[in-house]
């Protein structure tokens, strides 16, 4: 009989390599299904692929190698991603702050690791150094409500970075201690040593860098360069008895000036590392875990409940007693605790210290149940982070309601048409034509994108022959156009490209509707692209000559108001029904309806709307009846994360196909708060799943039963 296990494990280098690429690959979509960190992931992919889970690879020199580097890599980006500027802004309370998240869980989780889990004190000093430390992974959340400006999310961030720098400082301490003992003469050495390493590294790393970005432009040398002085101040620390992932960090808050966030050297940084270095860290951390413990007893279970409930408890403390020395209001107090909660990659790399500390022969400082209670509490306190985060930001949002986003008049009008088929490009034009302010004398833009393939070279000249067409149409309404072809090797990147160089306002284009290329309701690439870009995105399928259309029906979402997108998607439908002389009808809120009409009656006095209640969005399925061909039905939605969306939207795609089918249609993804994505963390993937797998399982039960 075939015996497959003797294949297993795997010790041949290239093919334990395309195992971890294949791992690297398919964790982030596989746990985006899931709705799980995807950090998480990579730690439980090396659980199910090491000797403890199915046994399929042999932890070889690679994951030492590429481990330590992934380590280092972690740390470096923490110090190179912190606000400095922002920081000095509010330095007092932001040192204030910092000392009570560090020192409240610090105390707390000490206590608990000495007389509940009964640990040695240095070991339980090294747990409270970790539980201390915390790392902002729900900061992107904030992005999204707009609120990276708020002195909550400046206190955290500034914060965070103190809590992890004392962290070191204790790690660094205790590492040290283990070499060299702990008298008074070691102690005073070990502070001189460390003034020295760090007044070397501020004095010579400044002007070094500065010289050599300076002389050389060449982008590999200067990556190189950097990736140079993250090492070399990892071994000097190692050298002076710190730990290398202080000297790491520490690196990167001296190069923070250096590199700025948009910069190619940062995108170049960030992707080596996000795509290979941490998560063969991570995996590597996954293959050392021994499951079976979670088996074999309530103890482990036990750990994990101490760490979470101490190191929670310790940073909400800290949280709203800053709230309230500060004088600042709960749902700020909210916030910050939301954001100082969480714990991740920093928090393996400072365990995995620990596990390399030997107390006694064989013996190490930490076991096993400590690495497998750190690696589940990350996954507990990123959930509680983000459900926290999530929930003050959206109130802090709906409670500053007079924001400088919020403006009634709009000038930076730029419309982007992606067109390939000619079946739908002259009737986005003319609704373009039509929604386009004539005053500002701005012009369309036009893009046809091609594959990057073997029919490179036929489709760009049939797209040509597509644009100087819609060009002549334009010309002909005395519209200015703008038209490029270009070629990408990923549709939705080529348009999101060509929306910054042509430095756009919004997006108007088609919906897919040939279903011999994809299925799927949104097509080949549109999730990409409203995943991809804050700005506003209207997607609409004409089923009638425009001038036809007698009424246009718009549902608008509850707290649409609130989105920086709210008068430009109301600009453009007011313009265009101005244009085709038909009436309009807005379903809505009361409140939402009732700045709906001031802005109408200010600056549209000519169209005629009328105004009707709408309770809750479940009510989309009713309107359908009420939609006649000659109308066009318009659904104002969000993108997930958003102040205005709602889990009912994720049912849209069911509910356009089964209750519009046939009907002029349009849907806007109004601006909203953020940039457009670009920022490459690890704390924040690049891949999301829209659907996940509890949706599809509840969707095949409803279906089935």
């Amino acid at each position: 009989m075939f015996n497959l296990s003797q294949y297993f494990p795997i010790t041949d280098p290239t093919l334990i390599f395309f195992v971890v690429l294949l791992m690297i690959l398919l964790s982030p979509i596989i746990m985006g299904r899931l709705r799980i960190p995807h950090i998480i992931g990579m730690v439980l992919a090396g659980v199910i692929v090491g000797k403890y889970g199915l046994n399929i690879l042999e932890r070889d020199a690679s994951f030492e190698l590429f481990g330590r580097v992934g380590l280092y890599y972690i740390m470096f980006l923490a110090g190179l991603e912190m606000d400095m500027e922002g920081l000095k802004k509010n330095r007092t309370r932001v040192i204030v702050f910092g000392l009570l998240t560090f020192l409240v869980p610090f105390a707390m989780t000490y206590f608990m690791g000495v007389s509940l889990l009964s640990y040695t004190p240095l070991a339980a000093l090294l747990l409270s150094a970790i539980m201390a430390s915390n790392t902002l992974i729900a900061y992107p959340i904030v992005g999204r409500y707009g609120l990276t400006r708020h002195t909550s999310s400046t206190l955290s961030v500034g914060s965070s970075m103190m809590a992890l720098f004392m962290a070191l400082i204790v790690m660094a301490s205790i590492v040290n201690s283990f070499q060299g003992g702990a008298g008074i003469g070691f102690w005073v050495l070990f502070v001189v040593k460390f003034f020295v390493y760090s007044i070397g590294l501020i004095l010579v790393i400044p002007r070094l860098t500065r010289w050599f970005l300076r002389r050389y432009s060449d982008a590999v040398m200067q990556f190189i360069f950097i990736l140079a002085v993250v090492f070399l101040s990892a071994a000097l620390s190692d050298a002076v008895g710190l730990e290398g992932i202080f000297g790491a960090f520490l690196s990167g808050l001296i190069l923070n000036r250096f590199i700025p966030r948009v910069s190619p050297l940062m995108n170049r940084i960030e992707f080596t590392g996000n795509a290979l270095f941490i998560p063969y860290f991570l995996i590597g951390v996954g293959m050392l875990i021994n499951v079976r413990l979670l088996f074999q007893g309530t103890h482990i279970l036990w750990v994990v409940f101490c760490l979470v409930l101490f190191g929670t408890l310790g940073k909400a403390v800290a949280a709203y007693l800053a709230a309230g020395v500060f004088r600042m209001p709960r749902l700020a107090g909210h916030m910050m605790f939301g954001l100082t909660s969480a714990h991740a990659a920093g928090a393996i790399a400072m365990v995995m210290v620990g596990r390399s500390l030997e107390i006694s022969p064989g013996v190490y400082l930490f076991g096993d149940e400590v690495l497998n209670g750190i690696v589940i509490m990350i996954l507990f306190t990123c959930v509680i982070s983000t459900v926290v985060t999530e929930w003050a930001a959206q109130r802090l949002r709906l409670k500053e309601k007079k924001e400088p986003e919020l403006v009634k008049t709009v000038n930076d009008e730029k419309i982007l048409i992606p067109v390939k088929y000619p079946e739908y490009a002259d009737n986005l034009v003319s609704m373009a034509t039509m929604m386009r302010n004539p005053k500002l004398k701005r012009e369309l833009v036009a893009l046809n994108v091609v594959y990057d393939d073997v029919n490179m070279r036929h489709n760009q000249a049939e797209g040509q022959r597509l644009l100087e067409h819609l060009q002549h149409l334009a010309s002909a309404s005395d519209v200015p156009m703008t038209t490029q072809v270009r070629i990408a090797a990923n549709i939705a990147n080529g348009i999101k490209h060509a929306f910054k160089e042509f430095q756009a306002s919004e997006i108007l284009m088609g919906l897919h509707f040939h279903h011999n290329i994809s299925k799927g309701f949104w097509g080949e690439f549109t999730r990409s692209l409203y995943n991809g870009l804050s700005r506003q995105i209207i997607i609409t399928r004409i089923m009638q000559p425009l001038n036809t259309v007698r009424r246009i029906q718009v549902i608008v979402p509850s707290r649409a108001e609130f989105e920086p997108g709210f008068y430009r998607w109301l600009e453009r439908l007011a313009r265009m029904t101005e244009n085709l002389e038909c009436r309009i009808i807005f379903h809505g809120r009361k409140d939402t309806l009732q700045l709906i009409n001031e802005y109408i009656h200010n600056n549209f006095a000519s169209v005629r709307a009328e105004y009707v209640p709408m309770k809750h969005w479940n009510e989309l399925p009713d309107l359908a009846t009420k939609v006649s061909k000659d109308h066009l039905f318009v659904i104002v939605t969000a993108r997930k994360g958003t102040i205005s969306y709602k889990s009912a939207m994720e049912r849209l795609p069911d509910e356009v196909n089964r209750y519009f089918k046939g009907k002029t249609l349009m849907i806007i993804f109004p601006d909203q708060y953020g940039n457009e994505m670009d920022d490459m963390t690890f704390a924040q993937p690049q891949h999301t799943e829209e659907r996940s797998a509890y949706e599809a399982v509840r969707e095949w039960i409803h279906n089935k039963v």
